[in-house]
């Protein structure tokens, strides 16, 4: 039997992971939690969510992170303070590897590579098409966006947002709370 699950926030992140929980089939979706209750499949709001554990114990975090990931540490800290469960969710059109490891409450969209011994902290995005190659540390809380490339052996810290279609050559280190705009050729360590 499939597990009930809600997403938090319903803007276009969310919806995106909505449809990567669908391909994935494991779980059944209740809706949205959103304060904006006039949208569509809205079950409540956060301030609705220590009732609607008692139906539902899993929750996936489906807000995006562009410039500051205070927002989505905050949910996951919440969420988990209330009791629910965040699981790790992939998309049935990417690959990862059996020999990485992934943190609770990560989404890995469409398209994703994940290769060999790479380690992905918890509730961080990896967004469609994003290549995490092998032996790559990424931290928690963290957004790969749409089409990175982050090569062999490099560091990503905790809370970094790193821009669609950035690469990020071997070995190398992104420090803590770093934003790294769209279309950046990463050659150096940004500590």
């Amino acid at each position: 039997m499939a597990k009930k699950i809600i997403i938090i926030g319903s803007g276009g992140h969310a919806r995106s992971c909505l449809d990567v929980l669908l391909s994935e089939k494991k779980y059944k979706f209740l809706g949205f939690i959103d304060k904006n209750s006039s949208k569509r499949n809205i079950v409540g709001s956060d301030d609705d969510l220590k009732n609607i554990i008692k139906k539902v114990k899993h929750a996936l975090i489906g807000i995006g992170q562009i410039k500051n990931y205070t927002s989505r540490f905050k949910i996951f800290k919440k969420l988990k303070k209330i009791g629910f469960k965040l699981p790790i969710v992939k998309s049935h059109n990417s690959y990862v590897s059996k020999l990485s490891s992934i943190g609770e409450g990560t989404i890995i969209m469409h398209g994703a590579i994940i290769n060999a011994y790479a380690k992905i902290g918890k509730n961080t995005i990896i967004n469609t098409g994003a290549i995490i190659e092998h032996d790559v540390v990424v931290g928690d809380n963290c957004h790969i966006s749409t089409n990175v490339t982050i090569n062999g052996e490099c560091k990503i810290g905790n809370n970094t947002f790193i821009g669609s279609n950035s690469v990020v050559v071997n070995n190398i280190k992104i420090g803590k709370s770093k934003f790294v705009k769209s279309n950046s050729l990463i050659k150096n360590d940004l500590i």
